[in-house]
């Protein structure tokens, strides 16, 4: 029934003639003291009118006195609504008529501008979940950093908020690094960390003396890949024979750990995991793990000991 009385009233707009068709509700409405609303017909009405039809109509006008409704075609608030892209193409169309508004604005040149950490296609994809063309997002960044070179006392309001979501959340240029101090002695500090691994170095001005944990750098490191990246810092700056460096590494990592781990089941027959090694414990818990578990040790010593 609700789909008859849906198909009449869209009928009921190929009326010619308004006089004809809301007489009865547009008097209706009046004499509620209310204003009779607007009908929209979208399609060119017809030249003749059927009785049989108008005749249902006022039959349906009888029924719905004093109610008026009209029915018109939502459109929807995004021009990409029916876009598989409606986030970047919103976005892509709001770039460019910024860039048409404000094209005569005065600019910096590009050694002028702060620099900024743009996002780049794979990121932009990861924040959206759209699988943005890479044409489109290179022509819209090129839109955005030229909007983004205008000077910074002029550019307007609405100009930072369209370029803002093509930015990254943190702005890698304005790191600084942190100085490092030097002590009484002329000594500069550093502590690096990997893991459960600390590696701390002293760096002094000397003749280029290198000692890892008290020995020299041919017997810390056997590779001399090792060795060259160890002290790449210093041989590419020239400064190799004007500095003596103290380091101290503890712990262990998981790519020691693996080599650890393949000697002992290698020379002690001792099937050993990476966690026991990685694990912070004295060196006796883990000569113990080891003897335990070393097919080197008879069954009945490993099981008076455990």
């Amino acid at each position: 029934m609700s789909s008859l009385r849906y198909s009449i009233r869209c009928l009921k707009a190929f009326a010619t003639s308004t006089k004809k068709q809301w007489p009865s509700i547009a008097s209706a409405a009046h004499s509620k003291g209310s204003a009779p609303k607007r009908a929209f017909a979208t399609t060119i009405p017809r030249q003749q009118d059927d009785p049989a039809l108008m005749d249902a109509l006022g039959l349906m006008e009888s029924d719905n006195e004093g109610v008026l409704t009209t029915y018109a075609r939502p459109m929807p608030v995004s021009p990409s609504y029916f876009s598989r892209l409606p986030e970047f193409n919103d976005r892509f169309v709001r770039v460019q008529e910024l860039s048409r508004k404000y094209a005569r604005l005065p600019t910096l040149q590009l050694s002028e501008v702060e620099r900024v950490a743009w996002r780049t296609k794979e990121n932009y994809r990861l924040a959206t979940g759209e699988h943005v063309k890479a044409r489109d997002y290179a022509a819209c960044i090129a839109l955005a950093k030229r909007l983004n070179q205008i000077h910074p006392d002029l550019i307007p309001e609405e100009v930072q908020e369209g370029i803002q979501p093509f930015k990254r959340a943190i702005n890698i240029y304005l790191n600084r690094p942190k100085p490092i101090p030097i002590d009484n002695f002329g000594r500069s500090h550093g502590v690096g960390k990997r893991k459960s691994s600390v590696a701390r170095a002293w760096l002094v001005e000397g003749t280029g003396e290198v000692l890892i944990n008290g020995k020299p750098m041919n017997e810390a490191f056997g590779r001399i890949h090792d060795r060259e990246s160890a002290l790449w810092g210093l041989k590419s700056t020239d400064r190799l024979d004007k500095y003596n460096v103290w380091a101290l590494a503890y712990g262990v990592d998981s790519l020691i750990s693996l080599e650890i781990r393949t000697w002992v089941f290698t020379v002690l027959k001792s099937d050993l995991g990476t966690f026991d090694i990685l694990r912070a414990g004295p060196m006796t818990q883990l000569a113990a793990k080891i003897a335990e578990n070393s097919m080197l040790i008879p069954e009945e010593v490993r099981k008076k000991a455990a």
